[in-house]
């Protein structure tokens, strides 16, 4: 899987850019603030039509503009295609080899991207809700599905959440707080599902790459955490896991009410993060969440890997400056077999040790450099 060509207009500090890449190394160069971040995100995006940094898509669109269109041709399950996501008014336009589609979830399994940044060193150390959409993206990109499922169920805790608010000054809303609760579970039992099933091969492939990049002997392990009821996740069918929602939910809709916020379900959800044994989000020095944010990336490359048969698109941004000589090493030598892009600074040493291309971005334009 490799992203050809990308042409941008009017994304972020793109007025009007394109580029070819090579199928191996891009290096993505230049002084800070020049694009370098808006060009690795444009192409993430087109992987989901989400995006890593932006809570709404207005604010991709360059500024004094009122819309904006990323286009890339790539090649993927054995063809060259083509994706294209037209920005304007406040919704997208979604194409894919031409034609128009529906969600962004048919854009599941087309085109898949691995972002590592050094937001993501939080991971290991930041909230619940981090790791949350950790999961979420990396599902989203080869579970149409799951995409389906995961925006059902954001609108019915939106909904909900209104229900717990306000139900006092309106108390009818209480009519259908049960129904809600009914949707909730369904649609969460199908998250739980998908999501421990997905945890189970992020700690098999994270626990190996772990020991090989550390080199300390430190043992790294990942489990999946849900509520109570639900007790083991990995062996459970679906409506096995609707069942002990039900049960949670019931035990907790009057803590619900009182607080006047969600207390059960898929949205409390967690990875749970462990070194030698020790949390890692209490107790990781900076070098071991380091390593472990690093460990759980590349295994979502392999976990997409082995879905997709092929290698996604890997995108490294301002990370090989989070990390010192032998981890930048572990990184590059381990990224052979499929197309990557790392953004930097100087890209001189990464050069000379990848061979990659070279791209210098200044002002929104983008240069391959001889």
């Amino acid at each position: 899987m490799q992203i050809n060509r990308l042409s941008l207009e009017n994304f972020r500090n793109y007025a009007a850019a394109a580029a070819e890449f090579s199928p191996e190394v891009n290096l993505i160069s230049g002084e800070n603030a020049q694009g370098k971040t808006n060009l690795l995100e444009a192409v993430y995006y087109l992987s989901c039509a989400r995006s890593f940094r932006a809570r709404a898509d207005r604010e991709l669109i360059r500024f004094g503009e009122t819309g904006a269109v990323l286009r890339a041709d790539f090649f993927s399950g054995g063809r060259e295609q083509t994706a294209e996501i037209i920005l304007h008014g406040g919704r997208k336009k979604i194409m894919v080899n031409s034609v128009r589609q529906k969600t962004a979830s048919a854009l599941s399994g087309r085109f898949c991207c691995v972002l590592f940044s050094p937001d993501d060193l939080e991971l290991v150390r930041g909230g619940a809700a981090l790791r949350r959409r950790f999961m979420d993206l990396a599902i989203c990109q080869l579970r149409p599905r799951y995409a389906v499922s995961l925006a059902k169920f954001n609108k019915y805790c939106e909904h909900k959440l209104r229900i717990l608010r306000d139900w006092r000054d309106k108390p009818t809303l209480l009519d259908v707080l049960d129904d809600f609760n009914h949707n909730l579970a369904h649609v969460g039992a199908e998250l739980i599902y998908y999501r421990a099933a997905w945890c189970r091969r992020l700690a098999d492939e994270a626990e190996t790459l772990h020991r090989d990049i550390s080199g300390t002997g430190e043992a790294l392990n990942i489990g999946y955490k849900t509520v109570k009821t639900v007790e083991n996740p990995e062996k459970m069918r679906p409506e096995e896991i609707f069942e002990a929602l039900m049960e949670h939910q019931g035990s907790h809709r009057q803590a619900e009410l009182e607080a006047g916020a969600l207390l059960s379900g898929a949205m409390k959800d967690d990875i749970e993060i462990n070194i030698n044994s020790a949390p890692a989000r209490g107790f990781a020095s900076q070098g071991q969440a380091r390593t472990a944010a690093l460990s759980l990336k590349l295994a979502e490359r392999e976990i997409i890997r082995s879905v997709i048969d092929e290698y996604p698109v890997l995108l490294l941004d301002d990370v090989l400056s989070e990390l010192d000589e032998r981890r930048q090493d572990f990184v590059l030598n381990r990224i052979s077999g499929g197309q990557v892009m790392i953004s930097c600074c100087d890209a001189r040493q990464a050069a000379a040790k990848t061979g990659g291309a070279v791209f210098k971005i200044e002002h929104g334009t983008i240069k391959k450099e001889k």
